[in-house]
């Protein structure tokens, strides 16, 4: 039995030696990594990177899980600003820079609100979440978030 332990851990130990990135966990298009002061979180995500995927949106959806999100791609740096047209459910919006870094987090945007939600002058991606999910998580600015559709060789936090 303790060989049998000795050898399964030998082989984990092994295995994360070899490749790190599953000791870290894989950056995938489909998962979200967020790290700060606070701890750090994880999401799945769904991208929206083309002018129509950024269009729709969370549009139309009556839930969200928990774990989930929508991370827009923009092809530039700059300023950007949401609504929320159609949208059903309450969400945080939270807003960052090209290196990855938390430059802004609205909160609890107001289901089907048209009043436009800045979210700063230096943008290029925005993650949206579920409402009063970032305070609970303790989520801030400065936090630092990773995914492979970032510019990695500028990200604070790169895959």
């Amino acid at each position: 039995m303790l060989r049998r332990t000795l050898v399964g851990l030998v082989a984990m130990l092994t295995l994360w030696s070899v490749s790190p990135v599953l000791a870290e966990g894989a950056c995938t298009p489909t998962s979200l990594e967020i790290r700060g002061d606070w701890g750090q979180a994880r999401f799945n995500v769904e991208v929206a990177d083309t002018e129509r995927a950024r269009a729709i949106g969370l549009m139309y959806r009556e839930r969200l899980p928990r774990s989930a999100g929508m991370l827009f791609v923009y092809e530039e740096t700059g300023p950007v600003s949401f609504w929320m047209r159609n949208t059903l459910i309450p969400l945080d919006m939270l807003f960052v820079d090209q290196f990855g870094v938390i430059s802004h987090i609205h909160h609890d945007a107001v289901p089907l609100d048209e009043t436009p939600i800045p979210g700063g002058r230096a943008v290029r991606y925005v993650l949206e979440i579920n409402g009063g999910l970032a305070k609970a998580l303790g989520i801030s600015v400065g936090s630092e978030m990773r995914h492979p559709a970032m510019i990695q060789s500028i990200a604070k936090w790169p895959c």
